[in-house]
């Protein structure tokens, strides 16, 4: 599943020449944490609350409430903002994109074609693909099977289901220790006696089973 199918392409940006107040009211008003900044159609950064935050004076200060109010509203986005942001190709795999994620410590990535901003995608976007890409809200059963890990076995256990005429919709593989790996395969029946009663006189192991009606 690649990048450009999940991503968000109703996107709300900010210019770097607005001010903190104007990128506070656009999060408030629509319920987000943070904006790609965008000049002439190019990303040149990305502003979080969190980056607002700290450019807020401390409560603590002795400035008056209109001198806060003064400094706020001359402070531009273009000061506060991240500059050089990592992004992602829409023609990237979903995986890419939780990789990048997760070894740098981020929660969105904006998505750049050929320089210019066409979406962006977020670690709840990546959640919700997982999720529909193990067929966890899908109805039928799921039966979760633990394996030796060789060559052959995917093939066997699929010509098992084949022979009871059940149609497999997912498969994920969890690589385990000792030589044993977890195969989790979805199917649209919820009539499974027999296959279980199969997959285990050949010797597998069903650990396991979950139904969602």
């Amino acid at each position: 599943m690649f990048v450009k199918d999940k991503m968000t392409t109703n996107i709300i940006t900010i210019s770097p020449d607005a001010t903190i107040p104007d990128a506070h009211e656009i999060m408030t008003k629509n319920n987000i944490r943070r904006l790609p900044v965008v000049k002439d159609g190019k990303l040149v950064g990305v502003v979080s609350n969190l980056d607002i935050t700290r450019a807020t004076p401390s409560p603590a200060t002795s400035l008056s409430i209109n001198e806060l109010t003064y400094i706020l509203a001359k402070t531009k986005i273009s000061k506060v903002m991240t500059k050089n942001p990592i992004t992602i190709s829409p023609n990237a795999l979903l995986e890419e994109a939780a990789i990048l994620m997760r070894d740098n410590g981020v929660s969105f990535l904006p998505v750049v074609d050929s320089g210019k901003l066409v979406g962006i995608i977020t670690e709840s976007d990546i959640f919700d693909s997982f999720i529909e890409l193990l067929g966890f809200r899908e109805k039928g059963t799921r039966l979760t099977i633990e394996v030796n890990d060789e060559p052959g076995i995917m093939s066997h256990l699929a010509g098992i289901f084949a022979i009871h005429g059940a149609n497999i919709t997912n498969v994920a593989v969890y690589r385990g220790s000792e030589g044993k790996s977890a195969i989790v395969i979805g199917i649209s029946s919820y009539d499974t006696e027999k296959i279980e009663k199969e997959i285990e006189s050949h010797g597998y192991k069903i650990i396991y089973k979950l139904q969602n009606r």
